[in-house]
């Protein structure tokens, strides 16, 4: 595939033979500019990216279970649960 995709960066981008997680923030159908953090399954802090003029992100993770937390303008927060693979990308959609 190339080209923008919905969920996230231009997949065309991801480094061969990574694991990658990458998707949206979007409230209202429109991209939302913020900071999106990246949780262990015991919930710890492991990441932190800006979103891009799009709402787009993506982070470089091990394989595992990950929570992806979206940190919006007035507080909002929301958060989504992705299951990585190693060497797959795992697209999150987050509506805030």
């Amino acid at each position: 595939m190339c080209g923008a995709q919905v969920g996230g960066p231009d997949a065309a981008t991801i480094k061969p033979g990574e694991t990658t997680i990458q998707g949206q923030v979007t409230r209202d159908g429109e991209p939302v500019a913020g900071y999106v953090r990246l949780l262990d399954a015991s919930g710890e802090f492991t990441a932190e990216v800006p979103t891009s003029a799009t709402g787009q992100f993506r982070f470089y993770a091990a394989e595992g279970t990950w929570t992806v937390r979206a940190l919006v303008p007035g507080g909002v927060t929301a958060d989504r649960t992705v299951v990585a693979r190693t060497g797959g990308l795992a697209e999150v959609a987050i509506t805030v």
